[in-house]
């Protein structure tokens, strides 16, 4: 085992925010635009400053808590892999204890704003919290762990409508099925770029259960994503610049599926990357439909 070195405040903060992947905010947008998707659809329109910071903030917190968790389960395969040896845990420049504190400081914040809200609200925040933990070991015995990763990523829908309705309609259903297909989707593409290191140490992933059918496996999952969305804002009674906004997240998803169609490493990097944009694009169709509604 390599030695935790003594080092300066400065040099801990740097090793602390490489944990969190501060300088990779594509993860916490992620989690971010079907969020805010969210709070608009419930709110009809802007939810207000109070929530909003809340969600954001809270959305930053957890997924960087949840990073800290993600290296202390995967701490003993990250070496063997090329994209994740040099990662603080793994290299030995943090601790275990130290990242889990990170992580349980993290958490306790982000659980101090959900207190903030409703007692609906604060109840679900407990099973976010579950889920977020268990994702990172699912990996050694689940055929397609994104799943799970996907149920994590998708608490923030229920979380918003039961912050600003005090309910969960059946609209924020739609919304978490497509936003379930949209982390399979992307994430399919993120396990891609590891497949051959993963499948030496065994860990599980979808790209390695769909075997030859991964590409095919990605735009299903992207065209059930879009479906459920459409659904969605039927329900909510959007109308054409939402739909334009889909039309256009299909058209990005499309350029994916032609980036990962070789299975070359970093072009599937890229297209994991891109995904953002799409929440982004899906969650500016919701904005304009209640500026204009």
């Amino acid at each position: 085992m390599v030695a935790v070195k003594t080092l300066t405040w400065r040099d801990r903060c740097a090793l602390y925010l490489d944990l969190i992947r501060w300088s990779r905010p594509q993860g916490w947008l992620l989690l971010l635009w079907p969020t805010l998707t969210a709070m608009w659809l419930a709110a009809g329109g802007f939810p207000g400053w109070h929530l909003l910071t809340v969600f954001t903030l809270g959305t930053i917190l957890m997924r960087s808590a949840g990073c800290a968790v993600n290296d202390v389960a995967d701490k003993d395969f990250d070496r063997h892999v090329q994209r994740t040896a040099q990662r603080p845990i793994t290299s030995g420049k943090l601790s275990v204890k130290e990242a889990l504190g990170v992580g349980a400081a993290l958490a306790l914040l982000a659980f101090a704003l959900v207190l903030t809200t409703n007692q609906r609200t604060i109840t679900m925040s407990f099973g976010a919290l579950a889920v977020a933990v268990a994702y990172p070991f699912t990996k050694r015995f689940l055929a397609m762990p994104q799943a799970v990763l996907g149920v994590a990523f998708s608490f923030g829908i229920p979380m918003a409508f039961a912050a600003v309705q005090n309910q969960t309609p059946p609209v924020v259903w739609y919304l978490v099925a497509g936003n379930l297909a949209w982390v399979l989707a992307y994430d399919t593409q993120y396990a891609m770029v590891d497949r051959d290191d993963d499948l030496k140490i065994g860990i599980r992933t979808s790209a390695i259960t769909l075997g030859r059918f991964d590409v095919l496996g990605v735009m299903t999952f992207y065209a059930l994503c879009l479906m459920c969305w459409y659904f969605a804002g039927r329900l909510s009674g959007c109308g054409a610049f939402y739909n334009a906004a889909l039309v256009l997240a299909g058209a990005q998803a499309l350029w994916h599926g032609w980036l990962i169609k070789g299975r070359e490493r970093e072009a599937c990097f890229k297209a994991f990357r891109l995904n953002h944009w799409l929440g982004l694009t899906v969650w500016l169709g919701v904005l304009a439909e209640s500026l204009v509604g």
